[in-house]
């Protein structure tokens, strides 16, 4: 090889390593992008509804923005955050009941096996003996025996990554707002770094990165409302409490797929299995079907003219980028999988692997 092409490798190398090295700024100004994007979405929506210019559609999507803020802070959160406090405090009570009805069935069915006695079953069913009501006994360490000492420390490390999350949301926000301003100028900048001959085929690839984004996050801004509306209905119907918080928690957690609605059904399971154990089965199958007119009807509704990704490549694409990212990866996994697919199908596919010829045998 030549000291011209080992010195490009030494460069590729030397990128990717410095690449690696910020994934997390990265990461972060991704976010930015995409709250950029559902900005330019929100100002589309109000130029094509009132024929308005850019600045004044904006403004008024600003102040849809904060007026939908101001209805959450003033009606949704202060019911949602007490009757998720008061989720968080019947969680140890529904493990205990389950750790109860656990060992009740596993001395019945020692019976059913072994007779009178419990048998081989005795070691399982005695792991949960441990369990007491209200309170969960983790090997059975006393967590009041923690030192003041390590409690500052936790308190300041929570602290610190609080204030860090902060300022990152405050980053992504201003940094958002900014490029939703002006977005042709920075996408010209992201344009300028490619060669000349592939400038106009990447401002194509970016533009189509843009409208795959935006019908994603119109789809999921409708198929979650969906959801927690459903959620609320079928809860309401079951005579499950905290109805509201179980809700909007099965809403949020649907942005997140394959994960997310499987964590939402932890919260109304535990709080129905102290009222019955029949109702947390029913709140069980409750949520499996809400997820399937999910997956199967709203879904395919709202995004029939638009960009669809395989569950199988959405969980692979959920922990390839919480691996490399973290738990930021996980939220703009989706996200990120949108760009990639319209990516590979444009430039890869069509611009690289379609023009290649079959080699004819001479």
């Amino acid at each position: 090889m030549k000291f011209g092409q080992w010195l490009g490798i030494l460069a590729l190398v030397a990128a990717a390593t410095l690449l690696w090295s910020l994934r997390q700024s990265l990461i972060i100004l991704f976010a930015a992008v995409v709250v950029a994007i559902a900005l330019c979405t929100l100002v589309n929506w109000v130029r094509q509804r009132l024929g308005c210019g850019r600045p004044v559609a904006l403004a008024l999507g600003l102040g849809l923005i904060l007026l939908a803020a101001l209805l959450i802070a003033t009606v949704v959160i202060p019911p949602f955050v007490g009757e998720f406090s008061q989720l968080l405090a019947k969680l140890p009570d529904a493990a205990a009941t389950l750790a109860q009805l656990l060992r009740t069935g596993l001395s019945n069915v020692g019976q059913m096996i072994y007779g009178q006695g419990d048998g081989n079953l005795s070691w399982l069913r005695d792991r949960f003996g441990n369990v007491e009501l209200g309170k969960i006994n983790f090997g059975g360490q006393d967590a009041g025996r923690t030192n003041w000492l390590a409690s500052l420390m936790g308190l300041l490390g929570l602290a610190s990554g609080l204030g860090g999350a902060v300022l990152q949301g405050l980053f992504v926000a201003a940094v958002g707002l900014m490029v939703a301003i002006q977005p042709t100028p920075y996408r010209e900048v992201v344009v300028l770094l490619a060669p000349s001959f592939y400038r106009r085929r990447l401002r194509q690839v970016l533009i189509l990165c843009g409208d795959a984004l935006s019908a994603w996050m119109v789809g999921v801004l409708i198929s979650s409302l969906c959801v927690g509306t459903l959620a609320a209905i079928g809860l309401s119907l079951l005579g499950v409490k905290l109805v509201a918080a179980n809700a909007v928690l099965a809403g949020l957690l649907n942005i997140i797929p394959n994960i997310g609605p499987t964590l939402s059904t932890v919260f109304p399971m535990a709080v129905a299995l102290l009222d019955a154990p029949w109702k947390s089965l029913a709140v069980l199958l409750l949520y499996i079907t809400v997820q399937n007119l999910e997956s199967y009807v709203i879904t395919p509704s709202v995004m029939h003219h638009q960009l669809r990704l395989l569950p199988g490549l959405t969980l692979a694409a959920q922990l390839l980028f919480t691996v490399i990212f973290g738990p930021l990866g996980l939220l703009l996994a989706l996200p990120m999988a949108v760009c990639l697919q319209v990516i590979v199908r444009e430039v890869l596919i069509r611009d690289v692997l379609d023009p290649w010829k079959r080699m004819r045998p001479t």
